[in-house]
């Protein structure tokens, strides 16, 4: 028994024929990628707790890093669906790859965009696109995660600089970063963006070692102790929580194509392996229980590419709402996760090997069902927009 990679993805509704050619070149040039760099070595990357050497420049090649930047920034001026595909199919390699793809894109290259100075742009978005400069995104901190109203980073106005105290933990891309954009309050307890840059005296990134989840990615955490902050690096187009929140809408949507690539992995999987594994004399897929999850597995895919397909084409035209993009990451990392767990079950004993990426991609979706607002979050924010009575 052999795992191949996978050629092809489930297409049980004629999603593709909604697709523009653009958007099926974009797909199968990335999957190509995934093929013959990240399939290689992920499993050995992430037996080993190590990052995959030169994976942001690779990424920058291959135009995934900020796809939708204008091209003049470096981007590519892509549109939201192609955006969704490329991190599709990023995540049919590993949740880490995507991950580190997503921040760069969505959690730094997105606010810069959308809320910084023409000299920002000009200085960090090209950079960030090729992966000549890693960024990470400081919002999360240790006593505040869900509640980023509650943040306890700040800065002050010294007069010809700012001065920033404070940590953010769980950063993606942290140990490796160039820049952090990070979000703290000013003087007035308004939420505001910074870009801090590596080598700033005060500024370190200790990483978070013993994951058993993302373990192809560095974690870690920005600490800011009485960091010099030039004043041109405050990004000023945004002020209070809307700047980090629309980030985090920028993610969470990529997260909610991208986990369909994870299920996508071990559906496929799963699939072959029901018709080459035989037990008592026949294929197991011969068998209704193996045949009841395989057709869970197809439905709920199914479901969440539709849910995708349509929020991609809201995106594209700018009426996405918060809540609407919540019900779409709730609904399809679970989805995700569920798949993956079961579809374990399927290859019995081997599905805890290297071989197979079920266990991988399970364990990664626990860290993916948490971030970026978490599953029971993501709930209360749909129950919000249902009664308008705020339940957090």
């Amino acid at each position: 028994m052999s795992y191949y990679p996978l050629t092809s993805i489930p297409d049980y509704y004629g999603i593709d024929a909604l697709l523009t050619e653009e958007h099926k070149l974009i797909r199968q040039s990335i999957r190509e990628w995934v093929e013959s760099f990240v399939m290689p070595q992920i499993d050995h990357a992430a037996q080993n707790h190590t990052d995959i050497p030169g994976l942001m420049r690779e990424l920058g090649k291959v135009g995934a890093l900020g796809p939708y930047i204008p091209v003049e920034y470096g981007g590519s001026g892509l549109d939201q669906i192609s955006y969704g595909l490329i991190m599709q199919e990023l995540e049919r390699g590993d949740s880490a790859v995507r991950s580190a793809a997503s921040v760069q894109s969505s959690l730094v290259m997105f606010p810069i965009n959308e809320f910084g100075s023409e000299e920002q742009k000009r200085k960090y978005l090209p950079k960030l696109a090729s992966g000549e400069m890693i960024g990470s995104f400081g919002l999360t901190e240790p006593n505040h995660g869900s509640d980023p109203s509650s943040m306890e980073t700040y800065f002050k106005d010294m007069g010809d600089h700012y001065l920033l105290n404070g940590a953010k933990m769980w950063i993606t891309n942290s140990p490796l970063c160039d820049i952090a954009v990070v979000w703290a309050k000013n003087e007035e307890g308004k939420v505001q963006g910074l870009i801090v840059e590596r080598g700033m005296e005060g500024f370190t990134t200790p990483e978070t070692h013993n994951k058993w989840s993302l373990r192809a990615s560095k974690t870690g955490e920005l600490v800011f102790n009485d960091v010099k902050i030039p004043k041109e690096n405050l990004l000023p187009g945004v002020t209070g929580l809307k700047g980090p929140l629309s980030c985090l809408n920028s993610a969470r949507y990529g997260i909610s194509w991208g986990v369909i690539g994870a299920a996508i992995d071990c559906y496929c999987t799963a699939v072959q392996y029901s018709k080459e594994r035989k037990q008592f004399g026949k294929p197991i897929g011969s068998y209704q229980l193996q045949q009841k999850k395989l057709a869970e597995f197809l439905t709920e895919i199914t479901k969440a590419q539709l849910l995708c397909l349509q929020l991609g084409n809201l995106k594209n035209e700018h009426k996405a709402s918060p809540a609407q993009i919540s019900m779409a990451k709730r609904n399809n990392v679970k989805m995700a996760i569920d798949i993956a767990r079961e579809s374990r079950q399927i290859l019995g004993g081997m599905g805890i090997m290297g071989e197979f990426p079920m266990m991988r991609h399970a364990a990664n979706l626990e860290s993916v069902i948490t971030y970026e607002g978490t599953h029971d979050v993501h709930l209360l924010i749909t129950g919000l927009d249902i009664t308008g009575i705020n339940a957090f």
